[in-house]
């Protein structure tokens, strides 16, 4: 039985949404934190159990039976991804997939990539076959950024650099082929990104055009930019977890575009604008 975790976001409901085209139902199960948000995913048959990466009897509940197990990547922590390799091995899973980063480096800037770096070590270290899929930064950022610049008609920010940013569905084909095809992704697999590198001038410029109007870029200091978030009401981890997305920008670490995602899907690559011409203009 393949077990995908997270399957109540975008990522692990798009992975379960390709794999039950793929595999039959009853080898198909999903651990979620809320089940009741998993619903009509258990109405088709598809075995639905909580589990929590919090909660390790949860977990291990959720992975019984398993053969594969995909874990798509919560916190920026890597111990609980590190509780959650442990359990799918008890559990007898033959092979372990995990959602990593392209950047993943234990020197990044970037708290999230450094913890992805160590999970990727517990996997090496597991015993178990497996699979770090090192997947582009997800092209939904900037959407998310763009929201207020909507409003105002200003992209406020930090200083950047280039990203490759990279759709779900894409990474969502890719994760699928990865648990229906053993053999073609194995071990830390090269980054799977998007088809271009864009910062967030080229991002204001593409969403002006998509939207019929001017949204100017503007670049504040670091601790500027915090304050003001900061005075919005967003956490403080928050604010310092972006800003170390910047940092990490501005060295250049998601500045790598990699033929291996558009070759895999046998496709382009989906670009940023096809993205943003969806969310943004419906």
């Amino acid at each position: 039985m393949i077990i995908v975790t997270g399957a109540s976001g975008r990522l692990g409901r798009a992975v379960v949404d390709r794999l039950a085209e793929q595999v039959p139902i009853d080898q198909l199960g999903v651990s979620v934190r809320d089940p009741e948000k998993a619903a009509d995913l258990a109405a088709h048959g598809i075995r639905v159990r909580r589990g929590d990466f919090g909660d390790p009897d949860s977990l291990a509940y959720a992975f019984e039976g398993a053969t594969q197990v995909l874990i798509v990547s919560g916190p920026a922590d890597p111990e609980p991804h590190h509780v959650a390799i442990d359990l799918a091995k008890t559990a007898g899973a033959e092979r372990i997939l995990y959602t990593s980063h392209q950047a993943a480096n234990a020197d990044s800037l970037f708290v999230a990539t450094r913890g992805h770096a160590a999970t990727e070590q517990d996997l090496a270290g597991s015993g178990v076959p497996f699979t770090a899929l090192r997947n582009g930064f997800y092209a939904s950022t900037p959407v998310f950024l763009l929201r207020s610049a909507l409003e105002t008609g200003e992209l406020i920010l930090p200083e950047d650099g280039p990203f490759s940013w990279t759709a779900h569905r894409d990474l969502a084909d890719a994760a699928a082929l990865a648990l229906t095809e053993p053999g073609r992704l194995d071990g830390i697999t090269p980054a799977l990104t998007g088809p271009e590198l864009l910062d967030y001038a080229d991002i204001a410029a593409i969403a002006s055009e998509l939207v019929g109007r001017k949204i100017t870029r503007v670049t504040v200091p670091d601790e500027e930019w915090k304050r003001a978030a900061l005075g919005r009401g967003m956490p403080e981890f928050l604010a310092d977890l972006t800003l170390g997305i910047f940092a990490a920008a501005r060295q250049g670490e998601f500045a790598v575009v990699d033929p291996t995602l558009p070759a895999l899907l046998g496709r382009p690559a989906t670009t940023l604008r096809e993205v943003l011409a969806t969310e943004l203009t419906g």
